[in-house]
């Protein structure tokens, strides 16, 4: 009858808007998720990692983590300034973060191959010199290894020191290294001589944050904290450096040797394989919201969206085993062992009219009951969400059977999907269950070429 069809009709043209609107809005939700950092990249077992260890401040949280959804772990420590007031424990934690320890033998920033666990490390304000010495040599080359390898870095005050290579004195003219630094931005601070009080920053026009916030449509920042940090000496300036934001003001006259327009943020990364290193002298790390808090979001998203890209073990060669089973004190990165939330990826050669690739992965003895995955790609590193193959199967043995394979560049991932388990502590995080996976899992992988 008219009337119920013309009914069924409008209930059907309501119900699909509601449809249409729920899906809008869901969709536009995904975007903003995707541009607020919540979705996490392949290949690290988790996002951040906050340094708030001996001689730096020391907090729980990080609310700019909190904004952008970022799975983040931590080494807390209660001591700030003096480092002999540092217990023995807080002296094995650093030791473990930086260093290793028993259970993991690279420390907790690396994989066994030496790449970056956390996408980010994120270094406190506090006394940069005082932590370098307890990171110690060895953990300094680790720091730097995580950047080469393709880990970022963001810092604030002392984490700016840390990140350069020294400092220089404007009014002596004289450039100090400072081999308690890490050097990952092989430049020089300088000192503000400003001390418990705030400025604004000013973002630069061409500003790398202005693609993720506005700041209010003035790219003005007010009354960020200040505390003892520094600024960027533009003498001998590395070759890749940006410049995010500048100091306003000259700090009601406070200052012998004014600041204002002196670079208050910048950014370097060495080269597509390296992570981006991303540094205020000030300290907006402890904001809840506004300006501020967008700032240091702006920070670690970009720190985020300068990962490196992935390497490339090696070449996988027809029915040629390759035995990924070396620990990290061998130092072979392309043979040792997968680490937990990692991908290993390999390439091979399709010759033309191949009939079929069988791809085998064989766990070391004692080694079966850990999760490795198998995915392949063509064009790209394979990953779960681009390979058109994939085996995920439970355990560390498996095959992947390719028919009728294009010829060309496969490429071919091994994931790691055992990882730790974590209990919350005052320090930190502390790992339980399978801590023999931080290691790392030796395997054995071969491809071959069927044609009969």
């Amino acid at each position: 009858m008219p009337t119920f069809r013309a009914s069924k009709a409008i209930t059907t043209t309501i119900n699909m808007k509601k449809y249409l609107f729920i899906s809008v809005c869901a969709a536009l939700m995904t975007i903003s998720a995707a541009l607020q950092g919540q979705t996490r990249k392949s290949g690290f077992y988790k996002d951040l990692f906050m340094d708030s260890g001996i001689a730096l401040n020391t907090y729980d949280d990080l609310p700019a983590a909190k904004f952008l959804g970022l799975e983040m772990e931590r080494i807390a420590t209660y001591e700030s300034g003096d480092t002999t007031a540092a217990t023995a424990y807080e002296r094995m934690l650093m030791h473990n973060v930086f260093i290793g320890s028993e259970i993991d033998e690279n420390g907790i920033l690396l994989y066994p191959d030496g790449a970056p666990r956390f996408r980010v490390i994120y270094v406190n304000g506090g006394k940069s010199t005082s932590h370098g010495k307890l990171v110690t040599p060895e953990g300094l080359a680790n720091v730097r290894k995580f950047v080469e390898n393709g880990g970022s870095y963001v810092g604030t005050c002392a984490g700016a020191f840390f990140a350069s290579k020294g400092t220089y004195s404007r009014s002596k003219g004289e450039f100090s290294q400072n081999p308690y630094y890490s050097g990952i931005w092989p430049g020089y601070t300088v000192s503000t001589g400003l001390n418990k009080s705030a400025t604004g920053v000013t973002v630069e026009k061409k500003s790398p944050l202005l693609k993720y916030y506005d700041f209010g449509g003035d790219m003005q920042i007010d009354s960020v904290r200040h505390n003892g940090g520094c600024f960027m000496c533009t003498d001998s300036l590395p070759a890749g450096t940006e410049v995010l934001g500048r100091f306003i003001g000259d700090t009601l006259k406070q200052l012998k040797l004014p600041i204002h327009k002196e670079v208050n943020a910048w950014a370097y990364k060495a080269n597509d394989y390296s992570g981006r290193v991303v540094v205020t002298g000030s300290h907006p790390e402890r904001m809840v919201g506004g300006d501020r808090l967008q700032m240091f979001s702006g920070m670690i998203r970009y720190a985020l969206e300068g990962n490196g890209a992935p390497k490339v073990k090696g070449q996988l060669y027809n029915g040629e085993a390759r035995n990924m089973t070396r620990r990290s004190g061998a130092n072979m990165p392309e043979y040792t062992a997968i680490g937990d939330k990692q991908y290993h990826h390999f390439t091979f050669e399709v010759p033309k009219f191949t009939k079929q690739i069988r791809i085998d992965l064989q766990p070391a003895k004692g080694y079966a009951d850990f999760d490795l995955f198998l995915y392949a790609a063509y064009g790209e590193p394979a990953f779960n969400d681009n390979a058109k193959y994939y085996n995920v199967e439970n355990g560390a043995g498996k095959s992947l059977y390719i028919d009728s394979p294009k010829a060309g560049t496969l490429y071919i991932s091994v994931f790691c999907d055992t990882t730790v388990d974590v209990l919350e502590t005052k320090y930190g995080e502390q790992y339980t269950g399978r801590v023999e996976v931080l290691n790392g899992v030796p395997y054995i992988i071969t491809a071959t070429i069927i044609n009969e």
